[in-house]
């Protein structure tokens, strides 16, 4: 029997964590089954005691200490560290049923501590998984732009386990499997409430995607992508069509501060902030959510304060239904970084006022922007 350790760097490393690490799970469950001892490390402190370490991260920006990788018992991975080079896990352990119990003393502990349940509900309700990998759209920013098309990945059995609640999928693009539709109802006949984390694309939604997929017992909100204005003549037309079939809310990632052009200059800047305003009206006038995520880049932007302002306004749905960008802003202070961000912005370019003042109600009813 050997002593493994297991170590979610971003556990350790950043100051929120809300979901758990598939791959530290997976190689927990094989070694488990091969009788060995597994422990969850959450520092790094006596990994010479152990036989084997194994470290993995999700985020590129994560830390890790000096002199960590360099252990002769520690074996690293994850697109945190590899981005889109990632290896793969070894097949018997990828293919491995997750070690839902992993996480659970850690869980414990900050559900003693005063933590409420429900942030940490994708460590105790949900199995999780890949029913496909792969995306044959090739996103220069993408960790999966070096895929060509969508493949099956494993089958729901494989990573469902009976006493969890609910399904998590982590599929990159799922609608793009010629399959989509046997797998659905497999998830369908479960009886389970389930979820795409990754979202879904809207550009392939058709009449019969719509039917099927809208009458799922979803778990939390459909999730979409809508990362690049110039596709908003389709995303539109999606948006009219999937309206005929759900009142539910719809989620889109709206990616935001990447130069798909490589020029990062400034004239980029502001259009790529009025891309997402433009983006962000489309959305209010379905009744959809925006959910801003920036490329890590964006910090380099002269405009850096408008990115942090609009997403923390657009990601807080309860605030963004309620006020406009402007009260958002007014709401943080006159004399806030906030409002000075954006009251810079507004006189070095004048026409940001009409994004400025919309509102979620009014511009979903296409009434006045007040």
């Amino acid at each position: 029997m050997s002593r493994i350790a297991v170590i979610d760097a971003d556990l350790i490393g950043r100051k929120k964590h809300r979901f758990p690490n598939l791959a530290c799970m997976k190689l927990s469950g094989y070694h488990k089954r091969c009788e060995d001892e597994v422990v969850l490390k959450t520092d790094y402190e006596g990994l010479e005691d152990f036989d084997k370490v194994y470290l993995s991260k999700v985020f590129t920006d994560t830390f890790i200490p000096e002199g960590i990788l360099e252990k002769t018992n520690v074996s690293y991975g994850g697109t945190g560290f590899f981005y889109d080079k990632a290896p793969k896990l070894p097949e018997e352990v990828e293919h491995h049923m997750p070690d839902y119990h992993l996480y659970d003393e850690w869980v414990q502990g900050k559900l003693d501590a005063g933590a409420k349940r429900n942030e940490y509900r994708f460590y105790l309700d949900y199995s999780i998984g890949f029913l496909t990998r792969g995306c044959f759209r090739k996103c220069q920013f993408c960790v999966n732009r070096n895929y060509d098309r969508v493949c099956i990945h494993s089958p729901l059995p494989e990573f469902m386990d009976p006493e969890q609640k609910k399904i998590c999928l982590l599929d990159d693009n799922f609608l793009g499997h010629p399959e989509w539709m046997r797998m659905l109802k497999e998830l369908k006949d479960t009886g389970k409430p389930f979820q795409f984390r990754q979202g879904l694309d809207e550009r392939l939604l058709d009449e019969e995607k719509c039917r099927e997929l809208f009458s799922c017992r979803y778990d939390d909100v459909y999730t979409f992508a809508f990362d690049d204005i110039k596709d908003a003549e389709m995303i539109e037309k999606r948006l009219i069509l999937a309206r005929n079939y759900t009142d539910a809310p719809l989620r889109f990632y709206c990616f935001c501060g990447f130069d798909r052009g490589g020029v990062w200059g400034e004239e980029f800047w502001a259009d790529d902030i009025f891309g997402l305003f433009k983006r962000i009206e489309i959305l209010m006038k379905y009744k959809c959510l925006p959910y801003v995520m920036r490329f890590e880049r964006y910090a380099e932007s002269p405009f850096r304060g408008m990115y942090i302002s609009i997403a923390r306004w657009a990601n807080q749905p309860g605030l963004f239904k309620k006020k406009s960008l402007r009260e958002f802003a007014e709401l943080n202070g006159i004399g806030s970084a906030c409002y000075r961000y954006m009251d810079n912005f507004e006189r070095q370019y004048p026409q940001a006022a009409y994004f400025y003042d919309l509102k979620y109600e009014a511009v979903s009813r296409g009434g006045e922007r007040i």
